[in-house]
Order: C-alpha cells, then sequence, then structure tokens
C-alpha cells in the first residue's frame, strides 16, 4: 500500500490552539498514543468551530458530521510536550469539505503530525446529508471549492 503524503498550502490555515500532552495520553511505547492524538486533533476542531461560531449542532438539527480522518506522524510527542495545532478548511463542495491540522511542537519546531478530516453537513432529525450553509461558507471567502461555490 503506498504511503500517505499530506501537504497543505501555507495560507490556508486561519485558526491555532494550544494542547498539552498528558501523562493518560501516552501509550505502551512511552510516546503519544494515536488514540489520543485523534482525541486531541478532535479538540482543536472543537475550539476552533467555536471560535467562528459554528455551532456542532443547531436547534434546527443539523450539524457538521466527521466522515473520514486521515492522519500522517512525524516525530513522537511525549507527556507535557505543548503542541501547537494550526486549523484550516479547503476543498469545499456543496455538502461540506476538509478541516486540515499541522501540529507542531513550537519548543524544538518539530512537525509532529499533519492531519485531514472530511466533514458534511448533516441533518440528525432527518437523518441525512444537506447543503452547506451559506452563512459557514461566507465565514471562510478564500476557500476553494471542489464545484462551483452555490
Amino acid at each position: 500500500m503506498a504511503r500517505l503524503t499530506l501537504e497543505f498550502p501555507e495560507d490556508q490555515y486561519c485558526y491555532s490552539t494550544h494542547l498539552t500532552v498528558r501523562v493518560t495520553d501516552i501509550n505502551g511505547a512511552n510516546h503519544l498514543g494515536n488514540d489520543s492524538m485523534i482525541s486531541m486533533i478532535s479538540e482543536a476542531r472543537a475550539r476552533f468551530l467555536f471560535e467562528f461560531g459554528i455551532e456542532e449542532t443547531s436547534a434546527e438539527g443539523v450539524g457538521i458530521i466527521v466522515t473520514d480522518l486521515a492522519t500522517t506522524y512525524r516525530a513522537e510527542a511525549h507527556a507535557r510536550d505543548q503542541l501547537l495545532f494550526e486549523v484550516g478548511v479547503m476543498d469545499f463542495n456543496k455538502y461540506g469539505g476538509d478541516i486540515t491540522f499541522r501540529i507542531t511542537r513550537p519548543a524544538d519546531g518539530a512537525l509532529v503530525a499533519m492531519a485531514k478530516s472530511g466533514f458534511v453537513f448533516f441533518n440528525y432529525r432527518l437523518g441525512k446529508v444537506v447543503p452547506m450553509s451559506t452563512e459557514f461558507s461566507a465565514k471562510f471567502a478564500k476557500v476553494n471549492w471542489l464545484t462551483e461555490p452555490r
């Protein structure tokens, strides 16, 4: 199987947050475990959405649902390391797009991981995918579209 490569344009990151690796995030090999990295990516995503005033689920029952997650690891992280999560969005389509992450360790500048999380808008009451709202897409006017914007 071919190795996954994730590279994103430098100008697409629009938010950053710091998270500290907890002792409970460490696996048997004495570094940040994959399951904990996924939890940290989810936390960074939630902070990003909150910062831009985007509710996880609206009163109408529409929210964002993760469709896939790809992560490439470049360096180990250890307990008490402070990591910088830079977050961006790209490749919008009618129903969603990608949230991207660059995770670094500012103390030494090491690139720890890159990640991409696909998402779509989902109506939980109807149980189906729905188009992205213009309110959401307007918050990210510079994002490239895979198809023409609505």
